[in-house]
């Protein structure tokens, strides 16, 4: 007679991968990053949405100075070239954005340095490229570390080289990786984006705003003329959409010292100070840290 191999359940990848197993996979996108951010002593972070298509200047000169090669000795019809041109132009003007992402990153690394717990204040992104790459890239320079968040997506979306190692994750579900965004986070700054971005934008608002966090929260918008050019917030006041005092929800900022120091002003002014060297650090004892 045939000896019987009987497998457990928590061993049968067909099982584990099949529709009926989906609160385990949830359950395991829960608890692993848990698990991993305890074990580390990651407890606060400051978080950064933005756009993955942003590139680094260097990059961005690099392409238009290929194309206008192109564009010198080409003979026949070019309308195609131009259009490349023009977009490897705009690619430039953006690309500032990358370089200033980069600078504040490094900035805010740096001042976790200096706080009596610095792992109590890390800088978390998607993890892939763009915005995200930009945010880890400046951790990386100041000598700390940071999170990536990513997401499994059609696209093949990679994790950039500057992530910590340790601190790594790979999401299916998105709204696990929103809630890993959100949970840790004491503050969140919105560089300019696409749908990404926005849907992040409007989660966290309409998050704070319907008091859905117990916790205060630091949320600034990065390039006021961006912002106010792609969400005209006078006519949802208008519109009575939402109301005037909505708006105090968020900052505008333009700069990365500006930027910097409403990020430290607000994060002391909203959490227990515990002095070290006249530094900061935050407490998340404080009754206002947890989600609902």
């Amino acid at each position: 007679m045939k000896k019987i191999r009987v497998r457990k359940s928590y061993q049968n990848k067909e099982f584990l991968n099949s529709a009926i197993a989906r609160p385990v996979r949830l359950l395991a996108e829960l608890l692993d990053p848990q698990q991993k951010l305890s074990r580390e002593g990651i407890k606060d972070t400051v978080v950064f949405f933005g756009s993955a298509r942003i590139k680094d200047k260097q990059t961005c000169e690099r392409n238009l100075k290929k194309l206008l090669s192109l564009q010198k000795k080409s003979n026949g019809d070019v309308r195609d070239l131009k259009k490349l041109i023009r977009d490897a132009k705009i690619d430039i003007q953006m690309s500032k954005y990358y370089e200033e992402a980069v600078e504040l990153s490094k900035m805010i690394t740096e001042w976790a340095h200096t706080l009596k717990e610095p792992l109590r204040l890390v800088v978390c992104s998607g993890g892939g490229p763009g915005i995200m790459e930009a945010v880890n890239k400046g951790a990386y320079l100041a000598g700390g570390r940071s999170l990536g968040l990513n997401i499994s997506l059609p696209i093949d979306q990679k994790m950039n080289k500057y992530v910590t190692p340790e601190l790594c994750f790979e999401f299916h579900y998105f709204f696990m990786r929103k809630y890993w965004f959100v949970y840790p986070a004491k503050a969140f700054i919105m560089f300019p984006g696409g749908f990404g971005t926005m849907d992040e934008l409007m989660e966290i608002l309409t998050l704070v705003q319907t008091k859905k966090l117990k916790k205060k929260v630091v949320i600034l918008l990065y390039s006021s003329r961006f912002w106010k050019k792609i969400i005209n917030f006078d006519e949802l006041i208008r519109c009575r959409l939402i109301s005037k005092e909505d708006l105090e929800l968020f900052d505008f900022v333009d700069s990365p010292k500006q930027a910097f120091k409403v990020l430290v002003d607000k994060l002391t002014a909203y959490y227990p100070l515990h002095m070290n060297s006249n530094s900061y650090c935050y407490s998340s004892e404080n009754p206002n840290y947890e989600l609902e």
